[in-house]
């Protein structure tokens, strides 16, 4: 009755079976907040270029958890618990090419996001969807002009190399300084106006992986690779994502991924990339 219903649903629709996608939903807390990714806009925000493969999400969640992002081992603990749902639910599938294509929807704080990324990676085709604040929708709005990234490049080069991902926030590097000291070589990404509701369209985030692959590329060209890149992150959650399916574990320096703590009041070092 299931697989009949589906057929219908695909029927009615319109699209055909070589469009369908899994549905990956990943919800952590956020500060005192948890983060849930709500089924309901999920399934019609695919259409009309997905429908869900299944009508069952593939859910990775870690709510309720005791801790909050001020305790020291709730990076490492929650990392390690994406890891191995990502490892138990959908790393063997695709391996044995039961998924073939994933629609992401994520409500996570950044660290986290950018290692969903990562176990993700761009090996599997995937549309990494934006959660929007105006209108309340995780369907594309497509009605923006395109964002003109800007990229910022340092005039002295220290040893230690910080970057900025300033999309949905401005992030000063003053802020920067007072976490790594004054000898450190600021490189930054952002826009003109940065906002939380930024990226409209899918041609945004494309744009946003193209300019931060060739941004890594020349942080490494320029000192080598024996450093890590300290990433300070101000993004919209699609965003995020993509920085972990951007990095190549082979290619790319190691990320050292820094959070914004409200009850310390500035950034901490959450976890690492490599």
């Amino acid at each position: 009755m299931k697989e009949e219903h589906e057929r219908r649903v695909r029927l009615a629709s319109g699209i055909q079976a070589d469009r369908a996608s899994h549905v990956v939903r990943f919800g952590a807390n956020i500060g005192k907040n948890e983060a849930l990714v709500a089924r309901d806009d999920i399934f019609a925000s695919m259409l009309p270029d997905r429908s869900p493969a299944s009508f069952e999400t593939i859910d990775l969640e870690m709510l309720g958890l005791s801790l909050d992002d001020a305790d020291q081992n709730f990076w490492q603990i929650q990392q390690s618990n994406l890891q191995r749902q990502f490892a138990d639910k959908i790393r063997g599938r695709i391996e044995r090419q039961q998924i073939t294509h994933a629609s992401v929807f994520a409500l996570a704080p950044q660290p986290l996001l950018i290692e969903l990324g990562r176990q993700l990676c761009d090996i599997l085709p995937a549309d990494v969807h934006q959660r929007h604040r105006e209108p309340s929708t995780w369907k594309w709005q497509n009605d923006a002009p395109p964002i003109e990234y800007q990229t910022t490049m340092p005039a002295t080069i220290y040893p230690t190399v910080a970057l900025i991902l300033g999309l949905s926030a401005s992030i000063g590097q003053d802020r920067i300084i007072s976490v790594l000291g004054e000898e450190t070589t600021v490189w930054s990404m952002t826009t003109a106006s940065p906002h939380s509701d930024i990226i409209r369209s899918p041609a945004d985030l494309a744009r946003f992986r193209q300019e931060l692959r060739r941004l890594f590329d020349t942080i490494k060209a320029t000192h080598g690779e024996d450093v890590t890149i300290n990433v300070f992150p101000a993004l919209p959650v699609s965003a995020a994502v993509e920085v972990g399916r951007v990095w190549m574990p082979k290619a790319d320096l190691p990320l050292q991924i820094f959070d914004q703590n409200r009850q310390i009041g500035g950034f901490v070092s959450a976890l690492r990339i490599a």
